[in-house]
């Protein structure tokens, strides 16, 4: 049950992070949708504005036009230019010199009919006859904003239903498109399940039995064989014991306790030997000892022994592995064919594998991550080509 309850609480992560990153992409390009549907509608309402204001500006242009014939006719008499308390004015000739202006603006589009500057609402008009020279004749008028507030208020209130609305319709749909994947997740991760719990009680039997057998008294070619059997063994204990650590989702309740690290480390290094002849890989132990540390024995061997796996697989062929532990620093050193900047950084993450002509799926480095956050180790990786890799935990 706990088995399965941990299962679910890991879909339910996975299914969040989907959720979560479709939403994020979702949402943005909603919010880009929704921004240019607002802009449509914010420029239609304004060019509807403008036009109510035409009317009202041609009224005042006909006026204008007429006290500027008026002036051109008298000119002699009054020259006095026309003002207007209800708007400013000002005149051009054909080639857009001003020729005179009551305007506060100081830009002026003459190549536009109606336009809004800053505060101000602009009109242009071409009069028939050029009086006084005036090809254009510019009208000014305050622009009191109030439709410009009530136009924001109702974009807003639309864009905040309709992001909302865009958001619960995205989430709704992706939940029904995810659901067969959910489904066959559920069917992986049962199916992983019962095969670790079977794999469990063959591999401890037989790892169980090839100890207690003395190779001394075996003939060389069975020595061999039965070597072969325990590294075969051994390989899928690892392999079990890393898939029921993640299928558990590092939710095992830890024993922690003041351990012999010293005593662990030999042993796990002891334990790996075997693999290790395989290849003709030395091991170099530096081990001070009486190192204690605080933590979980079974946690504290996964980390130590992922660490080695890695040094052993990674290795070349008559390597060397270099065990250091010291107060508070524990560091294994390979000569294996090392890594690039761009794969340590992307070290820890789960499924990740750098070399697929060797085993394994890409769980060993991420469970160490797990196992070290837990406990707030601190793990440095450091690499060169060719040279080798060495990993340092410090606590």
């Amino acid at each position: 049950m706990l088995v399965l309850k941990s299962l679910d609480i890991d879909l339910t992560q996975s299914e969040k992070k989907t959720l979560f990153g479709f939403l994020s992409l979702y949402s943005f390009f909603t919010i880009v949708i929704l921004f240019f549907i607002s802009f449509l509608y914010f420029s239609f309402q304004k060019n509807l504005m403008l036009q109510q204001k035409r009317i009202l500006m041609q009224e005042y242009a006909n006026n204008f036009v007429f006290r500027l014939k008026d002036l051109h006719v008298n000119f002699d008499k009054y020259k006095y230019y026309p003002r207007d308390e209800k708007f400013n004015s000002a005149i051009y000739d054909s080639d857009r010199n001003l020729i005179f202006s009551t305007l506060e603006s100081t830009k002026v589009h003459l190549d536009d009919v109606a336009y809004t500057t800053d505060d101000k609402i602009h009109f242009i008009e071409e009069p028939e006859s050029y009086y006084l020279g005036a090809k254009y004749i510019v009208l000014e008028i305050p622009d009191d904003k109030k439709w410009l507030v009530l136009l924001e208020k109702e974009i807003t209130i639309f864009v905040i239903i309709a992001f909302f609305f865009m958001t619960f319709l995205g989430y709704f749909l992706l939940k029904i498109f995810l659901r067969p994947m959910r489904d066959a997740l559920h069917l992986l991760d049962r199916f992983i399940k019962d095969t670790t719990h079977e794999l469990n009680t063959p591999v401890s039997a037989i790892i169980s039995n090839i100890e207690m057998i003395d190779l001394s008294t075996l003939d060389e070619k069975l020595a061999r064989k039965i070597k072969r059997i325990d590294i075969g063994a051994k390989t899928i204990s690892n392999i079990y014991e890393d898939l029921t650590f993640l299928t558990l989702d590092n939710k095992i309740i830890s024993q922690n306790e003041i351990l012999d690290l010293t005593n662990i480390l030999r042993q796990r290094v002891e334990y790996f030997k075997t693999l290790a002849d395989v290849k003709k890989i030395e091991f170099i132990l530096k081990i001070e000892e009486n190192i204690t540390i605080f933590c979980d024995k079974k946690k504290l061997a996964k980390l130590i022994d992922n660490f080695l796996s890695n040094a052993i697989k990674y290795n070349k062929i008559k390597g060397q592995i270099i065990v250091t532990l010291k107060n508070n620093l524990m560091s294994i050193e390979d000569t294996g064919k090392g890594m690039s900047q761009e794969q340590i950084d992307n070290l820890f993450q789960r499924y990740i594998r750098f070399d697929h002509s060797v085993g394994g799926f890409g769980i060993g480095l991420n469970i160490v991550s797990l196992i070290a956050k837990e406990y707030n180790f601190k793990i440095d990786v450091t690499s060169k080509l060719k040279k080798g890799t060495k990993m340092e935990i410090r606590w």
